[in-house]
C-alpha cells in the first residue's frame, strides 16, 4: 500500500470537487478542500434561478451536508494568501497555515474588465461568483435600464435575470450576429431572433468606446463613490443605464500561482498529465492551462464537463500512475432564455477550405440543425442543435466513427433525445436532405418516431 498523503484541493467548483471525489473513490489520502467563496459546493450553471425565484441557494447543493464528513472530505472556508512552495505550506489570510504533500490549484476564473470602464465604479459588474450574484441582489431594486457587454452565453443570462425584475435590458454584441464568433451567420441569427423576442434588445456591431458616471452623494462612504449613468458607444449612440453587466469574457485565477513561483501564462501551465512546472502541484479547470492542447481544441476552456474531467484525470494521476488528459470530443450545452441549445465536436462560424455543412431550420418554431462534414468523404465533424434534443453519446459516437452525413440523416431516430409527445422533426430534415441531394434520396423507416406519432 502507497504512502498516505494529505492533498489538498484550493477550490470547490466542479474541478475541485471532482478530484476529490475520486481521489477518495481510489485511496484513503487525507483530503482537504478549501474555498473563500462557498462553505460547500453548489450548482454554479444554475445561480441564474436563485436571482429569478426558481430556487434557493441550499436546493442547489448537489449533496447532502454529510455527505462530506461520511466521505472523509474536510472542508475549510477560508482564503488562502500564499503558496509556500520551499516548505509545502499554504498561509491564510487570518494567519493560520496549513502543510500539504500534494496540492491542486482549482481556483477557477473571474470575469474580465473592460478598459473603458473606471475601476470601482459602481453598477458595473459581471456574474461568475456568488458574491458576484449577492451584489447583484443588492443593487437590483435600484436598477431600471442595464446594458450588457458581450453576446455570449452568461450575457444571456444576466439578460434572462433581468429581465425577470422588470429591468429594460440591452445588449451590445460586436458581431454581426449574438454570440457571433461561435455562431454561424444562420445560427447567430436565430438567436438574436429569439431573445429579441423575449423582450430583451440586441445592438449588433456595437462597441463601447466610454463610459460617463456621476457621483454619489453618500455621508457612509468616503470619498464619494461614482457610479455609473451611462455608456457611449462608437457609434456615438449614448444609453442611459443605471446597470453595465460585464460579460466579454473569463481569465483564469491564476495570481496564486504566479506568486508562487509557478509558470503561468494565460492561465496556470500545465502538462499533458495536468502536472505544473512545481513537482507535486496540479491545477485544473478555469485556472489551467494546457501547454500542448488536442488539435482543434483550445488550451484553456472554462466549461463545466471540461473541469469534471480534469478533475477525473488528476485523481487516477495522483491516486494509481501518471495519466494525460484526453478531452475527447467537444461538447457543449446552453439555453438563449428558453431556446436550447447543444453543440458536439467542431463546428466553426466559417467553414474551412475541406469542409461541408447540411443546415436545416424551421424558423417559426425556432428549431435548426446544422451538420459539418468533410467534402471528400463527407465524414461528420460536428453538429449544432437548436430547439431539438439530441443524445450526446450518440453524436460523439457517429463523429469518432467517422459516419457519413447520408448515414446520419438515415439514423437521426437512433439521437433524437425528444420528450415522447414531442413533435419529432425528422421527416423535415430528411426532406430537406433530399432536397439538397436528390441523387442520395433517403426514406424515412416507417419504424421511426415519426411514423409511431402519426399512425400510432
Amino acid at each position: 500500500m502507497s504512502e498516505l498523503k494529505h492533498i489538498v484541493i484550493i477550490g470547490n467548483g466542479i474541478a475541485g470537487v471532482t478530484a476529490a471525489r475520486n481521489i477518495r473513490k481510489l485511496s484513503d489520502h487525507k483530503i482537504t478542500l478549501i474555498s473563500s467563496e462557498s462553505e460547500y459546493f453548489f450548482s454554479r450553471t444554475a445561480l441564474m434561478y436563485v436571482y429569478m425565484g426558481h430556487q434557493k441557494l441550499e436546493h442547489l447543493k448537489p449533496y447532502e451536508d454529510f455527505f462530506w464528513t461520511k466521505n472523509r472530505i474536510d472542508l475549510l472556508k477560508k482564503h488562502v494568501e500564499k503558496v509556500d512552495i520551499s516548505t509545502k505550506n499554504l498561509l491564510f489570510s487570518d494567519g493560520q497555515t496549513l502543510h500539504y504533500d500534494t496540492l491542486i490549484f482549482a481556483t477557477g476564473s473571474r470575469y474580465r474588465w473592460h478598459d473603458a470602464v473606471p475601476k470601482d465604479t459602481l453598477g458595473v459588474q459581471g456574474l461568475y461568483s456568488l458574491q458576484d450574484l449577492e451584489k447583484l441582489e443588492e443593487i437590483s431594486p435600484k436598477i431600471k435600464k442595464a446594458v450588457i457587454v458581450g453576446g455570449g452565453l452568461i450575457g444571456v443570462e444576466l439578460a434572462e435575470m433581468l429581465h425577470s425584475r422588470d429591468i429594460e435590458v440591452t445588449i451590445l454584441v460586436r458581431e454581426s450576429g449574438f454570440w457571433g464568433n461561435v455562431l454561424p451567420q444562420e445560427e447567430a441569427k436565430l438567436v438574436t431572433k429569439h431573445i429579441e423576442s423575449r423582450g430583451a434588445k440586441i445592438l449588433l456591431n456595437s462597441e463601447i468606446e466610454r463610459v460617463t458616471t456621476k457621483v454619489l452623494d453618500s455621508k457612509n462612504l468616503s470619498p464619494n463613490p461614482s457610479a455609473i449613468k451611462s455608456i457611449i458607444t462608437k457609434k456615438g449612440e449614448i444609453l442611459d443605464c443605471d446597470f453595465l453587466g460585464l460579460t466579454i469574457g473569463v481569465e483564469p485565477q491564476k495570481d496564486l500561482a504566479a506568486a508562487a513561483g509557478i509558470e503561468t501564462n494565460r492561465g496556470i501551465l500545465v502538462n499533458d498529465c495536468l502536472e505544473t512546472s512545481v513537482k507535486d502541484i496540479f491545477a485544473i479547470g478555469d485556472c489551467s492551462e494546457l501547454r500542448n492542447p488536442t488539435k482543434g481544441r483550445k488550451a484553456t476552456e472554462p466549461i463545466w464537463y471540461t473541469g469534471k474531467m480534469m478533475g477525473e484525470t488528476v485523481a487516477e494521476s495522483i491516486c494509481q500512475k501518471s495519466k494525460k488528459y484526453n478531452p475527447g470530443i467537444f461538447f457543449n450545452s446552453a439555453k438563449f432564455f428558453d431556446l436550447e441549445y447543444q453543440t458536439y465536436g467542431d463546428i466553426q462560424p466559417i467553414l474551412a477550405e475541406n469542409e461541408s455543412s447540411f443546415y436545416w431550420e424551421n424558423s417559426q418554431e425556432e428549431k435548426c440543425l446544422r451538420i459539418n462534414y468533410c467534402t471528400q468523404d463527407e465524414a461528420v465533424i460536428g453538429f449544432n442543435v437548436f430547439g431539438i434534443r439530441f443524445r450526446q453519446v450518440v453524436c460523439q459516437q457517429w463523429i469518432a466513427e467517422k459516419r457519413t452525413l447520408s448515414y446520419v440523416i438515415e439514423h437521426l431516430e437512433e439521437a433524437n433525445f425528444d420528450p415522447e409527445f414531442f413533435k419529432n422533426c425528422q421527416s423535415e430534415i430528411v426532406a430537406e436532405y433530399n432536397f439538397k441531394f436528390p441523387e442520395k434520396t433517403i426514406k424515412l423507416k416507417k419504424n421511426s418516431g415519426f411514423w409511431r406519432t402519426i399512425f400510432g
